[in-house]
Order: structure tokens, then sequence, then C-alpha cells
């Protein structure tokens, strides 16, 4: 009896094995890899990805760029290349995310201010015009104090056009006529002195700050 019960048992089992052992994923129409295919119009089997399955240019490894620091520090020069262009983009994102609080002229006197919010910071004081660029940008991404983060709103090579424009800006504040490269002065508008004023006493106006 021992026999025909092992016997009864096995059976089972070897039917159930042979059902798994069909070929049909074996044997099923395939293409070994990189051969030839008539049936895509550039004969090539192996299909190209997906636009955008695979990400590009999201690794930030400029740690500078993308952080604004250098081992921890904030750094001194802008990472990325800055003409008259990136800080005339950088004025309008300041217009738009920045002066509201900071104001147009970056004293920290924006319309928000005005009406109640807390004081924002004066682009103006001691402090800020030592700061190096990489403070402004760690700010914009960071927040500090009352200030939110910025990072979601703009982009990162943005914000190194608006920390661009406040330099622009703090430079303004205190500049001279010979802070001007000598072949750029000709280029210079000239204002009319003021009513009333001889040209000879308004010259030497022309050569304080501007």
């Amino acid at each position: 009896m021992t026999g025909k019960r092992l016997t009864l048992s096995i059976v089972p089992l070897a039917l159930l094995a042979l059902t798994a052992c069909r070929q049909d994923m074996q044997d099923q129409p395939r293409y070994k890899p990189l051969a030839a295919s008539d049936f895509f119009s550039d004969h090539r089997s192996a299909r190209p990805a997906v636009e955008g399955t695979v990400a590009r240019g999201h690794l930030k490894l400029d740690e500078a760029r993308y952080t604004g620091k250098l081992a921890g520090e904030d750094v001194d020069q802008f990472p990325i290349p800055i003409s008259r262009d990136d800080i005339e983009r950088g004025r309008t994102r300041f217009n738009i995310y920045c002066a509201p609080c900071h104001g147009r002229l970056g004293d920290g006197n924006g319309m928000v201010v005005l009406r109640g919010y807390r004081q924002a910071a004066s682009y103006y004081t001691d402090k800020m015009m030592k700061a190096p660029v990489g403070h402004f940008f760690d700010v914009i991404t960071n927040g500090f104090g009352a200030m939110p983060s910025y990072a979601s709103r703009i982009t990162p090579d943005d914000r190194w056009r608006i920390t661009a424009y406040i330099r622009a800006l703090q430079y303004s504040e205190s500049a001279k006529l010979s802070d001007v490269p000598a072949d750029q002065q000709q280029n210079l508008p000239v204002e009319p002195p003021p009513s009333g004023i001889a040209p000879s006493a308004a010259a030497p106006a022309q050569q304080g700050n501007r």
C-alpha cells in the first residue's frame, strides 16, 4: 500500500512539472541584442529611450553654482558668467520677487513693509556691502529670518542674476565717475544742471557720486 500511495503522490507532481515547462516564453518572437530589424524604419531592433526617460543636467555637480558655497563657506565670485543681459534679467526678477519687501532701491522699504510688514534688510548697511555674493544666493535659496525660501520659484541661475543686480545697486550707491573705465566715460549720459546753476558750478558735481 505504501508504494501505491507514493506513486499516486508522484503522478500529480509530475503532471504539474510538465505544465510548468511549456516553451512559450522561450520560443516567443524576439530580437537578439542589437540585431537588425525590417519592422522599424531605422532598422534598429533596440529602440531608443523615450525622450525625458533618462534625466540629464540634474546632478548639480557644481557646488558653488547650486549652493553658493565651497567647503561650507560663501563664495565671493560668481560661478556663472554675468553679462549686461544677465543683470537686466536679474533686475526684472528682483522687481517681481524682492522689491515688494526690499523696495526697488534695495533700501528695505518695499510696499509690503510700508503697509506694516516686518522691516526688510537694506542692502546698503556695512554688513550687506561687505557680504560675499554667496550670502545673497544662500538667503534666496534657503530663506533667512522672516524671509521664506524662493528656491521653488527662482531657478539657481536666476538667483545669481538677482545677486548680480543687487551688487549693481550697491555699487551705484557710492559709484564715482573715476570708477568707470576711461574708454566708457564718454558713453555716460550727461544730465543738464538744475535751473539757475551755471555750468561751471555744476561741473564738480559730475565728478562726485553718481
